[in-house]
Protein backbone atom coordinates (compact mmCIF):
# COMPACT_ATOMS: atom_id res chain seq x y z
CA UNK A 1 0.00 0.00 0.00
CA UNK A 2 1.67 3.12 -1.28
CA UNK A 3 1.64 6.29 1.94
CA UNK A 4 0.23 8.79 -0.91
CA UNK A 5 -2.65 8.99 -3.24
CA UNK A 6 -2.15 11.85 -5.84
CA UNK A 7 -5.68 12.74 -6.94
CA UNK A 8 -5.69 15.43 -10.74
CA UNK A 9 -8.74 16.22 -11.87
CA UNK A 10 -7.87 16.33 -15.82
CA UNK A 11 -10.16 18.53 -18.37
CA UNK A 12 -8.53 19.84 -21.90
CA UNK A 13 -5.13 20.05 -19.78
CA UNK A 14 -3.17 18.81 -22.97
CA UNK A 15 -0.73 22.47 -22.82
CA UNK A 16 0.09 21.69 -18.81
CA UNK A 17 -0.49 17.78 -17.82
CA UNK A 18 2.78 16.65 -19.17
CA UNK A 19 4.71 19.31 -16.82
CA UNK A 20 2.59 18.40 -13.76
CA UNK A 21 3.20 14.81 -14.27
CA UNK A 22 6.94 15.40 -14.54
CA UNK A 23 6.92 17.11 -10.97
CA UNK A 24 5.02 13.81 -9.67
CA UNK A 25 7.69 11.42 -10.79
CA UNK A 26 10.23 13.68 -9.91
CA UNK A 27 9.54 13.57 -6.04
CA UNK A 28 12.16 12.45 -3.49
CA UNK A 29 9.77 10.18 -2.04
CA UNK A 30 9.00 7.57 -4.48
CA UNK A 31 5.70 5.53 -2.51
CA UNK A 32 2.83 6.96 -3.97
CA UNK A 33 0.18 6.14 -6.52
CA UNK A 34 -1.53 8.86 -8.81
CA UNK A 35 -5.08 8.68 -10.15
CA UNK A 36 -5.22 10.79 -13.07
CA UNK A 37 -9.31 11.39 -13.76
CA UNK A 38 -10.35 12.26 -17.39
CA UNK A 39 -13.20 14.54 -17.09
CA UNK A 40 -14.65 14.35 -20.55
CA UNK A 41 -11.73 16.01 -22.29
CA UNK A 42 -12.04 16.73 -25.81
CA UNK A 43 -8.44 17.28 -26.73
CA UNK A 44 -5.27 15.18 -26.24
CA UNK A 45 -5.64 14.47 -22.59
CA UNK A 46 -6.37 11.08 -22.32
CA UNK A 47 -3.80 10.22 -25.16
CA UNK A 48 -1.27 11.89 -22.45
CA UNK A 49 -2.73 10.25 -19.96
CA UNK A 50 -2.36 6.78 -21.18
CA UNK A 51 1.18 7.71 -22.69
CA UNK A 52 2.12 8.73 -19.29
CA UNK A 53 0.06 5.35 -17.24
CA UNK A 54 2.11 3.08 -19.83
CA UNK A 55 5.29 4.67 -18.88
CA UNK A 56 4.89 5.21 -15.22
CA UNK A 57 3.06 1.82 -13.20
CA UNK A 58 1.85 4.96 -10.61
CA UNK A 59 -0.22 6.65 -12.63
CA UNK A 60 -4.02 5.00 -12.65
CA UNK A 61 -6.43 6.45 -15.16
CA UNK A 62 -10.24 7.30 -13.65
CA UNK A 63 -13.11 7.87 -15.47
CA UNK A 64 -14.51 11.27 -15.10
CA UNK A 65 -18.06 12.44 -15.34
CA UNK A 66 -17.62 15.64 -16.72
CA UNK A 67 -19.03 17.15 -14.06
CA UNK A 68 -16.36 19.29 -12.62
CA UNK A 69 -13.72 19.06 -9.73
CA UNK A 70 -15.71 18.18 -7.00
CA UNK A 71 -17.47 15.21 -8.69
CA UNK A 72 -14.02 14.18 -10.26
CA UNK A 73 -11.88 13.92 -7.13
CA UNK A 74 -14.87 12.55 -5.45
CA UNK A 75 -14.74 9.92 -8.02
CA UNK A 76 -10.80 9.47 -7.45
CA UNK A 77 -11.01 9.80 -3.57
CA UNK A 78 -13.30 6.12 -3.89
CA UNK A 79 -10.44 4.41 -5.79
CA UNK A 80 -7.69 6.05 -3.30
CA UNK A 81 -5.19 2.90 -1.66
CA UNK A 82 -3.04 4.91 0.65
CA UNK A 83 -4.31 6.67 3.82
CA UNK A 84 -3.19 10.45 2.54
CA UNK A 85 -4.64 11.83 0.30
CA UNK A 86 -3.02 14.96 -1.54
CA UNK A 87 -4.34 16.55 -4.60
CA UNK A 88 -3.08 18.25 -7.93
CA UNK A 89 -4.51 20.66 -10.36
CA UNK A 90 -3.61 19.39 -13.52
CA UNK A 91 -1.66 22.75 -14.27
CA UNK A 92 -0.05 23.51 -11.60
CA UNK A 93 3.35 21.66 -10.42
CA UNK A 94 4.94 20.74 -7.19
CA UNK A 95 8.47 20.85 -5.73
CA UNK A 96 10.51 17.79 -5.40
CA UNK A 97 10.52 17.47 -2.00
CA UNK A 98 7.11 18.29 -1.38
CA UNK A 99 6.06 14.47 -0.15
CA UNK A 100 9.18 14.07 1.56
CA UNK A 101 7.58 17.34 3.47
CA UNK A 102 3.80 16.01 4.03
CA UNK A 103 5.30 12.51 5.42
CA UNK A 104 7.25 14.06 8.39
CA UNK A 105 4.38 16.01 9.25
CA UNK A 106 2.34 13.10 9.00
CA UNK A 107 4.04 11.69 11.37
CA UNK A 108 2.43 13.61 13.84
CA UNK A 109 -1.19 11.24 14.44
CA UNK A 110 -3.34 14.37 15.49
CA UNK A 111 -2.84 16.00 12.35
CA UNK A 112 -5.68 15.65 9.72
CA UNK A 113 -4.62 18.10 6.99
CA UNK A 114 -1.28 19.74 5.68
CA UNK A 115 -0.64 22.54 3.49
CA UNK A 116 2.14 25.15 2.67
CA UNK A 117 3.20 28.06 0.86
CA UNK A 118 2.95 28.12 -2.57
CA UNK A 119 4.15 30.34 -4.85
CA UNK A 120 2.53 32.32 -8.03
CA UNK A 121 4.43 31.23 -11.74
CA UNK A 122 3.43 32.45 -15.06
CA UNK A 123 5.84 31.06 -18.02
CA UNK A 124 7.72 29.76 -15.70
CA UNK A 125 8.98 32.40 -13.58
CA UNK A 126 7.66 32.40 -9.87
CA UNK A 127 6.27 35.69 -9.35
CA UNK A 128 5.50 36.03 -5.74
CA UNK A 129 4.73 33.90 -2.84
CA UNK A 130 1.69 33.24 -0.19
CA UNK A 131 1.98 33.80 3.29
CA UNK A 132 1.14 30.96 5.92
CA UNK A 133 -0.21 31.98 9.14
CA UNK A 134 1.08 29.95 12.10
CA UNK A 135 -1.07 28.07 14.37
CA UNK A 136 -3.50 25.64 13.03
CA UNK A 137 -5.94 27.15 10.26
CA UNK A 138 -9.18 28.53 11.62
CA UNK A 139 -12.98 28.82 9.58
CA UNK A 140 -12.40 33.26 10.06
CA UNK A 141 -9.32 32.81 8.15
CA UNK A 142 -10.67 30.94 5.21
CA UNK A 143 -13.61 33.56 5.02
CA UNK A 144 -10.99 36.10 4.71
CA UNK A 145 -7.97 35.56 1.83
CA UNK A 146 -8.15 31.63 1.70
CA UNK A 147 -4.65 31.11 2.92
CA UNK A 148 -4.69 27.27 1.49
CA UNK A 149 -5.26 28.91 -2.29
CA UNK A 150 -5.52 25.94 -4.37
CA UNK A 151 -6.21 22.50 -3.97
CA UNK A 152 -2.77 21.51 -5.22
CA UNK A 153 -1.42 22.83 -1.89
CA UNK A 154 -3.63 20.57 0.25
CA UNK A 155 -3.04 16.86 1.78
CA UNK A 156 -5.49 15.31 3.49
CA UNK A 157 -5.71 12.00 5.64
CA UNK A 158 -8.34 9.72 3.76
CA UNK A 159 -10.22 9.17 7.15
CA UNK A 160 -11.04 12.56 7.31
CA UNK A 161 -11.69 13.07 3.71
CA UNK A 162 -14.54 10.81 4.18
CA UNK A 163 -15.84 11.73 7.40
CA UNK A 164 -16.73 15.54 6.07
CA UNK A 165 -18.29 13.78 2.79
CA UNK A 166 -15.99 15.09 0.38
CA UNK A 167 -16.56 17.85 -1.95
CA UNK A 168 -20.07 19.56 -2.60
CA UNK A 169 -21.09 17.92 -6.50
CA UNK A 170 -23.25 20.81 -6.50
CA UNK A 171 -20.69 23.56 -6.96
CA UNK A 172 -17.66 24.33 -9.74
CA UNK A 173 -16.57 27.35 -7.97
CA UNK A 174 -15.73 27.68 -4.50
CA UNK A 175 -15.77 24.22 -4.07
CA UNK A 176 -12.36 23.84 -2.26
CA UNK A 177 -13.14 26.74 -0.39
CA UNK A 178 -16.67 25.49 1.21
CA UNK A 179 -15.13 21.88 1.71
CA UNK A 180 -11.93 23.87 3.60
CA UNK A 181 -15.05 25.48 5.73
CA UNK A 182 -16.80 21.98 6.63
CA UNK A 183 -12.90 20.27 7.68
CA UNK A 184 -11.76 23.16 10.23
CA UNK A 185 -15.14 23.42 11.24
CA UNK A 186 -15.72 19.51 12.56
CA UNK A 187 -12.15 20.42 14.43
CA UNK A 188 -9.96 18.39 12.07
CA UNK A 189 -6.17 19.92 13.38
CA UNK A 190 -5.40 21.49 9.89
CA UNK A 191 -1.58 23.31 9.92
CA UNK A 192 0.47 25.28 7.61
CA UNK A 193 4.30 24.48 6.32
CA UNK A 194 6.54 27.26 5.92
CA UNK A 195 8.30 26.10 2.95
CA UNK A 196 7.26 26.85 -0.50
CA UNK A 197 6.09 23.27 -2.06
CA UNK A 198 3.63 24.30 -4.81
CA UNK A 199 4.00 26.38 -8.06
CA UNK A 200 0.17 27.85 -8.44
CA UNK A 201 0.07 28.75 -12.56
CA UNK A 202 -1.70 32.31 -12.97
CA UNK A 203 -4.16 31.23 -15.69
CA UNK A 204 -6.78 33.64 -17.44
CA UNK A 205 -8.74 30.64 -18.38
CA UNK A 206 -9.26 28.28 -15.80
CA UNK A 207 -12.44 28.14 -13.54
CA UNK A 208 -10.71 30.61 -11.36
CA UNK A 209 -10.55 33.14 -13.63
CA UNK A 210 -14.70 33.47 -13.47
CA UNK A 211 -14.56 35.85 -10.62
CA UNK A 212 -17.86 36.88 -10.74
CA UNK A 213 -18.97 33.37 -10.58
CA UNK A 214 -16.13 32.61 -7.66
CA UNK A 215 -18.23 35.40 -5.90
CA UNK A 216 -21.31 33.70 -6.16
CA UNK A 217 -19.83 30.30 -4.97
CA UNK A 218 -18.57 31.59 -1.83
CA UNK A 219 -21.84 31.75 -0.53
CA UNK A 220 -22.21 28.20 -0.39
CA UNK A 221 -19.13 28.35 2.09
CA UNK A 222 -20.32 31.31 4.27
CA UNK A 223 -23.63 29.08 4.66
CA UNK A 224 -21.94 26.15 5.92
CA UNK A 225 -19.12 28.69 8.12
CA UNK A 226 -22.51 30.27 9.83
CA UNK A 227 -23.59 26.46 10.21
CA UNK A 228 -20.52 26.41 12.85
CA UNK A 229 -21.28 29.40 14.36
CA UNK A 230 -18.87 31.53 12.11
CA UNK A 231 -20.58 34.60 10.59
CA UNK A 232 -18.11 36.53 7.81
CA UNK A 233 -17.93 40.14 9.33
CA UNK A 234 -17.53 43.16 7.01
CA UNK A 235 -13.56 42.82 7.16
CA UNK A 236 -13.61 39.41 5.82
CA UNK A 237 -15.51 40.46 3.17
CA UNK A 238 -13.44 43.23 2.25
CA UNK A 239 -10.36 41.39 2.67
CA UNK A 240 -12.00 38.90 -0.21
CA UNK A 241 -13.26 41.39 -2.06
CA UNK A 242 -9.52 43.30 -2.37
CA UNK A 243 -8.68 39.14 -3.01
CA UNK A 244 -11.08 39.20 -6.49
CA UNK A 245 -9.78 42.91 -7.37
CA UNK A 246 -6.20 41.86 -7.61
CA UNK A 247 -7.17 38.61 -9.56
CA UNK A 248 -8.90 40.77 -11.96
CA UNK A 249 -6.15 42.43 -12.52
CA UNK A 250 -3.81 39.47 -12.46
CA UNK A 251 -5.91 37.64 -14.94
CA UNK A 252 -6.38 40.66 -17.39
CA UNK A 253 -9.87 41.14 -16.83
CA UNK A 254 -11.56 44.30 -17.83
CA UNK A 255 -10.24 47.22 -15.96
CA UNK A 256 -13.71 47.93 -14.60
CA UNK A 257 -14.25 44.66 -13.07
CA UNK A 258 -11.08 45.17 -10.77
CA UNK A 259 -12.08 48.77 -9.96
CA UNK A 260 -15.85 47.57 -9.27
CA UNK A 261 -14.80 44.84 -6.77
CA UNK A 262 -12.19 47.31 -5.01
CA UNK A 263 -14.40 49.57 -4.52
CA UNK A 264 -17.40 47.19 -2.93
CA UNK A 265 -14.31 46.10 -0.55
CA UNK A 266 -13.34 49.91 0.72
CA UNK A 267 -17.13 50.48 0.98
CA UNK A 268 -17.58 46.92 3.11
CA UNK A 269 -14.59 47.46 5.66
CA UNK A 270 -12.00 50.62 4.98
CA UNK A 271 -9.84 48.96 7.65
CA UNK A 272 -10.34 45.35 6.35
CA UNK A 273 -9.35 46.96 2.60
CA UNK A 274 -6.18 47.99 4.15
CA UNK A 275 -5.47 45.16 7.02
CA UNK A 276 -2.36 44.92 4.59
CA UNK A 277 -1.27 49.18 3.77
CA UNK A 278 0.82 47.75 1.02
CA UNK A 279 -1.47 45.48 -0.72
CA UNK A 280 -4.88 47.89 0.15
CA UNK A 281 -2.75 50.46 -1.59
CA UNK A 282 -1.63 49.06 -4.45
CA UNK A 283 -5.18 47.26 -5.12
CA UNK A 284 -6.37 50.61 -5.20
CA UNK A 285 -3.72 52.50 -7.35
CA UNK A 286 -3.86 49.35 -10.11
CA UNK A 287 -7.68 49.35 -10.29
CA UNK A 288 -7.57 52.98 -11.44
CA UNK A 289 -4.63 52.43 -13.25
CA UNK A 290 -5.35 49.16 -15.06
CA UNK A 291 -5.99 50.42 -18.07
CA UNK A 292 -2.48 52.21 -18.66
CA UNK A 293 -0.22 49.52 -16.63
CA UNK A 294 1.44 47.27 -19.00
CA UNK A 295 0.30 43.38 -19.01
CA UNK A 296 4.01 42.06 -17.15
CA UNK A 297 3.82 45.07 -14.78
CA UNK A 298 0.12 44.05 -13.63
CA UNK A 299 1.15 40.78 -12.95
CA UNK A 300 3.74 41.18 -10.90
CA UNK A 301 2.59 43.61 -9.12
CA UNK A 302 -0.83 41.87 -8.36
CA UNK A 303 0.91 37.93 -8.26
CA UNK A 304 -0.98 37.26 -4.78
Amino acid sequence: MPRFTIIVPCFNAEDTLPETLDSLVAQTLGDWEALLVDDGSTDATRLLIDAARHAEQRFRLIEGEGRGPAVARNTAARFANAPILAFCDADDLWTPDKLARLAQAFDDHELAAVYARYGFFDHGEIRTLSTVPTGPLRVPQLLGENPVGTMSNLAVRACVFASTGGFDETLVHNEDLEWLVRLVGEGHRTIGLQQTLVHYRTSRTGLSADLCKMQAGRQAAIASARSYGYEAEPRHEAVNLRYLARRALRVDAPGAEALRFALAGLLRSPAGFFSSPRRGALTIAGALAAPLLPRPLRRRLFAS
